[in-house]
């Protein structure tokens, strides 16, 4: 009993002292050497604010009515601003989409143009979707030209064969040779116009057929021919607007892997705003030209179709008063044939 009650010094319980007691000051102490404005320096605005430095108190604030007040309407004026902010942002955003989805469920015969001009992926989008329409826009305004030009140069020959024919049947004017051979003339007439148009469609339709055979460049040129299409329609583009005592030139020369012919005139030109519509169907430099003076104005769209099926190209310069040159480049083959 008297080894059981004894315990050794190291298991006997140890008493706890109490915890020291902890004062804090209600104002915030300075660092040691840290003056009043060297505080304000160290501590953010806010913190200086609420603890206040040496002398001047914190600033105290509560939950009073009028505090209350105060917070629910600078809340309110806080989220009117950013509800406002945000509709006004959604809707830039939504309008330029809405003109797009609007523009797109257009009929396809109407070119509705997208009201977008922002350079965003938007604006960018609204460019790609204005692109295919104005380009529809131009083929429906060249194919309502080409349908009225195509009736005009057909009615003024139809009219002239029709007239004189009647005229003959009702024995106003003898079937003289000299008008026989002027109803000949109107049908040779019609017969390039309709043979320039077949030529066309089948440029577009890629189904023109072509006899490809090496030919001598002075051969070509000195030959115009229906055989020779190219050299002719621009030969003949050269001598109608030449006025007597002009030149018309035609030359050969070999650049490269090419043969340049060049068609030159000292007519009456080109005007600068016409040349990038030479090669237009039905055009012509003078609106008031006549199908006799002016040719029909298909010539030079098959030169430029012919010379493309062939690997070429076509090009006109010049200006008003010094002439016009034509340009046709095609590949060249074997030794050079300069003329």
């Amino acid at each position: 009993m008297r080894n059981r009650d004894r315990r050794p010094a190291a298991e006997t319980p140890r008493q706890q002292s109490p915890a020291p007691d902890i004062t804090l000051d209600a104002a915030p102490r300075q660092l040691p050497g840290l003056g009043s404005e060297t505080w304000s320096k160290h501590v953010a605005p806010a913190a200086d604010l609420y603890l206040g430095v040496g002398d001047r108190p914190a600033v105290r604030f509560d939950l009073s009515p009028a505090n209350r007040t105060e917070v629910a309407v600078a809340a309110g004026l806080v989220l009117a601003v950013t509800v406002v902010v945000t509709a006004a942002v959604a809707t830039r955003l939504v309008r330029p989409l809405r003109a797009l989805t609007e523009a797109a469920r257009q009929p396809p015969d109407r070119h509705v143009r997208v009201p977008v001009t922002t350079r965003d992926e938007v604006g960018i989008l609204a460019a790609a979707f204005d692109e295919p329409t104005e380009r529809r826009a131009r083929w429906e305004a060249q194919r309502r030209a080409m349908v009225s030009d195509i009736a005009h140069e057909l009615r003024s020959p139809l009219t002239n064969i029709r007239g004189w024919l009647e005229v003959t049947r009702d024995g106003v004017v003898p079937p003289e040779p000299a008008l026989l051979a002027s109803l000949r003339e109107e049908a040779v007439v019609l017969q390039r116009v309709i043979d320039g148009l077949q030529d066309l469609a089948d440029a577009d339709a890629g189904t023109l057929r072509l006899h490809r055979e090496p030919v001598r460049a002075d051969e070509l040129l000195g030959q115009v021919a229906a055989a020779h299409r190219v050299a002719a329609d621009a030969a003949g583009v050269t001598l109608r607007p030449t006025p007597p005592g002009g030149t018309v030139t035609l030359a050969a020369r070999r650049d490269g892997d090419e043969v340049v012919l060049d068609v030159t005139d000292t007519g009456t030109g080109i005007a600068p705003d016409e040349l990038p519509h030479v090669f237009d169907r039905f055009w012509r430099s003078e609106k008031s030209r006549s199908r006799r003076t002016g040719g029909s104005g298909l010539g030079l769209p098959i030169v430029r179709h012919l010379l493309t099926a062939h690997g070429g190209t076509a090009g006109a310069s010049g200006e008003p008063g010094t002439g016009s040159v034509f340009t046709l480049r095609l590949p060249a083959g074997g030794a050079p044939q300069d003329g």
